[in-house]
């Protein structure tokens, strides 16, 4: 008989009495700050690890001493919601902390055009010290591995360096030969969504046929001599600006086939959510990404069933672009009328 799975869950059930008033959103801040996810009004959960136990249980003593009850229990879901919806729970609250910090530094950055007075950068820097630590905070309670942390970062990177004194712009989206890319290991998180299997199919299909690819724990991994990273935290590759990976790849290989602007353009709004581009079938891409993301768990799989998605839209974006070049202009149809 095979031994029992350990716990991977710590609940907290809690019962907050009405009064005072302030009380239930003061325990909340108190569960958000610890990075605590809630299953239902009452029941938090927060992965069984280092730490956890004893965020639990500095909360459920406040709770008791404010006149409440509390319990905190070792779980492992046995029916109901699976492991990887709750993973999916996390992921989903740090990428909402992350985006937030992110749209701060965008708006930070329209502040940094023209010159700037000695003042007006100190306060910039303060800010920019302010949000570097409102990161921190949320890659404590990052469990596992949101996607946000690339775009935040790169936001936050390019705001420094454009209130650097004297500097120039530093930009690395230069041409590379993808020649210098051949029968390589790529690296990336697990648990691979839109912008990682988009940049995976890029990556084989115009750059390293040969490549084969590695999925990795969000935190902790120590790539090995000649892998290269990708759309993860420290990558040769990810987020650069207001890029995401896909972006960056095509435009740092300076791979100009048809078809492959528009599907940048997709990517980019599925995997930012900032409605960039505004392309009539990004819902239905995104709706498709996240049906195959539930089907398979596998990467591998979501993989090979998503690069299937995306040389589907290649065709049907150079087919357009190829229609579209060949369509007579309105004058000329006019005179081929007359």
């Amino acid at each position: 008989m095979a031994d029992p799975q350990p716990p991977r869950w710590l609940l907290l059930i809690h019962q907050i009495p009405p009064e005072p008033a302030y009380l239930r959103v003061k325990i909340g801040r108190r569960l958000a700050r610890i990075g605590a996810a809630a299953l239902k009004n009452s029941v938090y959960v927060l992965p069984r690890a280092e730490g956890s136990l004893e965020d639990f249980q500095w909360v459920r003593r406040e709770i008791v001493e404010s006149g409440g009850d509390a319990t905190i229990i070792d779980a492992q879901l046995a029916d109901g919601l699976t492991d990887t919806e709750v993973e999916a729970l996390f992921r989903s609250a740090r990428d909402a902390d992350y985006q937030a910090v992110a749209e701060q530094a965008r708006a930070l950055a329209k502040q940094t055009r023209g010159k700037l007075s000695p003042e007006k950068q100190v306060t910039l820097e303060a800010e920019i010290a302010r949000l570097e630590r409102r990161v921190t905070d949320i890659v404590a309670i990052d469990f596992f591995g949101a996607s946000g942390r690339e775009s935040v970062s790169a936001a936050i990177r390019v705001l420094r360096e454009r209130l650097l004194p004297g500097a120039p712009r530093v930009s690395t989206l230069v041409g590379h030969k993808t020649e210098s890319y051949r029968a390589r290991v790529w690296v990336t998180r697990a648990g691979i969504h839109v912008d990682r299997i988009a940049s995976a199919w890029l990556i084989r299909r115009f750059i390293d046929r040969e490549a084969s690819f590695k999925f990795v724990p969000a935190k902790g991994y120590v790539p090995k001599p000649g892998e290269l990273r990708f759309d993860m935290f420290d990558a040769e590759f990810s987020h650069e600006g207001d890029l995401c990976t896909f972006e960056v790849l095509r435009e740092r290989m300076d791979l100009k086939e048809p078809g492959l602007r528009a599907i940048a353009e997709v990517v980019h709004d599925i995997d930012l959510k900032d409605g960039k581009f505004a392309r009539p079938e990004t819902d239905g891409v995104a709706a498709q990404i996240a049906g195959l993301a539930l089907l398979h768990r596998d990467d591998e799989a979501r993989l090979a069933h998503g690069a299937e998605l995306f040389e589907q839209l290649l065709a049907y974006y150079s087919r357009k672009k190829a229609e579209l070049s060949a369509a007579p202009s309105p004058d000329k149809r006019r005179r081929t009328r007359q």
